[in-house]
Formats: C-alpha cells, structure tokens, sequence
C-alpha cells in the first residue's frame, strides 16, 4: 500500500517544501534587528528539531536491537542514523551562516554550539563504524554507541535553558515570543522536514532490508557450494 502511495506522498512532500520555502523567503515577516538574514531561522530550527527526532528513535531502535536483536530495529536505527546525521549537518552549516552577520563571528565555543558538534561527530563515528567495521558484533557495538550519543541531545536542546550561552534564548517554550507568522512558517518548514526524512527513511529502510536479504541469500548459497563440493 506504502509503495504504491509512495510517488504521490513524494509530490505532495515536494509541494510542501516548495511552499515552506515560498514562506520562509517572501511570506515571512522582516525580523526588525536581524533583518531579512534572519530567515535562515526556518532551516535552521527545523532542521534541528528533525535531527534530535530521528536520533530519538535511533536511540529507541537501538535499545530494541540490545533487547531483542531484531533486525528491523538494527536497521531503522541505521537509516535514522543516516539521515539524522544530513539534518544535523544543514544545523551546523547554517548556524555560523546566521551568526557571521549578527554575532561578527562564524563561530564561538559556547555549550549549545559544542554539544551539537560533538554530537554530530558522534553519530558520524556511528556511520564510520557500521559502515567500515567487518566484525559480526558491529551492530551490537553500533548500538551502544547510539545509547550513548543519545545521552547528547537532551544536553544540546537544554543547554541554553541551564547555560549562558552566545545563542539566543528560546523563543518556543522558554519565555521568549515569537511573532504568530513566524512560528507557523517554522512549524510548515518542520512538517515539510518531517515528511521529507520519513520519505528518505522508508527508502533507505526497503533498500537495506533487500540488501541484507540478498547477502543472506549469497552467504548460504556459497556455504551450499563449499559443503557440496568434492
């Protein structure tokens, strides 16, 4: 059923990205003291928001894996993963885009900053690992480390909450406002976000569940052969 709504799901994600960019570039009102820069505010949150969500179930999924060792579970956390880490890099390269112009600087090493480097440098570390490591206790291995880098991202979301930091307060939930229109440009941008990595995700998931299949199938045809052969 998924397969077949999937190219209709894909125009309708297109469609929803296009107009959250229309938004965010002409619908959205001019933020008085950063000005039109200010903008790059409905990648960049929402991009963030997208990542800390898939590392979330990354973090699920692997505990799943430690419990059960499921292979469906090793398998969303691995695709989770992935496209965490795409969402986490747009957080990273736009956020010192948006600082230059209004800090004077690229970057500066306050705690929100450094915490979601290091948490990216993380789950990078996980995709080294599963991707270059032959060992059968890879995805055991792989698992723990995403326990642990999960650790990472109550810290980054929190940080400016118990921290003086260079970034700016929270707008959302921590006492700050925000402009009505803004926040709905944001939360379409989110949704579009949303929709998009859960498009890439099932993607990802179908492929390497065929790929797995594939090897299995190699794996005992060529054990067949050897116990076969005179």
């Amino acid at each position: 059923m998924l397969r077949r709504a999937f190219p209709i799901l894909g125009v309708l994600t297109a469609a929803l990205l296009s107009y959250g960019l229309y938004e965010a570039l002409i619908g959205a009102p001019i933020e008085q003291s950063m000005g039109e820069v200010q903008r790059i505010f409905y990648y960049h949150a929402p991009s963030a928001w997208t990542a800390f969500l898939l590392f979330t179930v990354n973090f699920v999924a692997s505990v799943v894996y430690l419990i059960r060792r499921s292979i469906k579970a090793d398998i969303l956390a691995l695709v989770t993963a992935e496209v965490g880490v795409v969402f986490c890099t747009v957080v990273l390269v736009t956020g010192p885009l948006w600082a230059r112009p209004v800090w004077g600087i690229w970057w500066t090493w306050d705690i929100r900053l450094t915490s979601t480097l290091v948490l990216w440098l993380i789950y990078v570390s996980y995709l080294m690992l599963r991707r270059f490591s032959s060992s059968g206790q890879t995805p055991l291995m792989a698992a723990v480390l995403a326990v642990f880098g999960a650790l990472d991202v109550p810290l980054v979301y929190f940080s400016i909450w118990f921290f003086r930091t260079q970034h700016p307060q929270p707008v959302i939930g921590g006492g700050g406002s925000i402009d009505p229109k803004m926040l709905q440009v944001a939360l379409i941008n989110w949704a579009a976000f949303l929709c998009f990595a859960g498009l890439v995700c099932w993607s990802r998931y179908r492929l390497e569940l065929l790929q797995r299949e594939v090897e299995e199938t190699e794996a005992l045809e060529a054990l067949l052969d050897s116990g076969g052969a005179p």
